[in-house]
């Protein structure tokens, strides 16, 4: 037990300093540093190193936001899109604006040819997201749910940058207002 639980503790560190620094911007050593674990320990459960931990936190916090996901679009697309908003607004808010999405980090870092496993699993956090909104929204009625999936994933993820650069949810706020409206119009609630 105590192994997986260095091990998580490892994984979820690596997702919030890419959150905050980005992955570039955090070596091994200050991520086993931020979770507490030795330097060893980091080696020991994650060979590859710094781009296997870093893939395994974006996996992390794709499986995190895809259990809220399906919980949240039982009932429906507009509550799906509403909790997704409100758990980005409060990662922002209760971080003083200094975190975002260790996904969206991983996905705009230069990383070199043998250290691509971060953004491989970035784009497939995206796919996940896109797809459990889309079938959400297709089973409501709307006609062109692929479409406004990707747009209400890529909107969000802006909008936190933008929070994040202007210290404030106002970019947050008004993309929920649009989006609601919008998924409001093309399903049948």
């Amino acid at each position: 037990m105590a192994d997986a639980e260095s091990r998580q503790r490892l994984v979820v560190g690596a997702a919030d300093m890419m959150r905050r620094r980005g992955l570039n911007a955090t070596s091994v050593r200050e991520l086993a540093k931020h979770a507490q674990a030795p330097l060893g320990s980091t080696y020991h459960y994650f060979p590859g190193g710094k781009y296997e931990l870093a893939a395994e936190a974006v996996r992390w916090a794709d499986d995190l936001t895809t259990r809220a996901l399906v919980k949240e679009l039982q009932a429906g697309p507009l509550a799906g899109l509403r909790a997704f908003l409100q758990m980005w607004r409060k990662i922002v808010v209760d971080s003083d604006f200094r975190a975002g999405c260790p996904v969206l980090a991983a996905s705009v870092e230069d990383l070199p040819d043998d250290g691509t496993a971060p953004r491989d699993a970035a784009a497939a956090a995206f796919g996940n997201w896109t797809s459990l909104l889309a079938q959400s929204l297709r089973d409501h009625g709307a006609s062109d749910a692929e479409s406004l999936a990707i747009l209400i994933v890529a909107s969000v993820e802006g909008s936190v940058a933008m929070c994040r650069a202007q210290r404030s949810t106002e970019s947050l706020d008004q993309i929920a207002a649009q989006l609601e409206s919008l998924v409001a119009a093309v399903t049948d609630r």
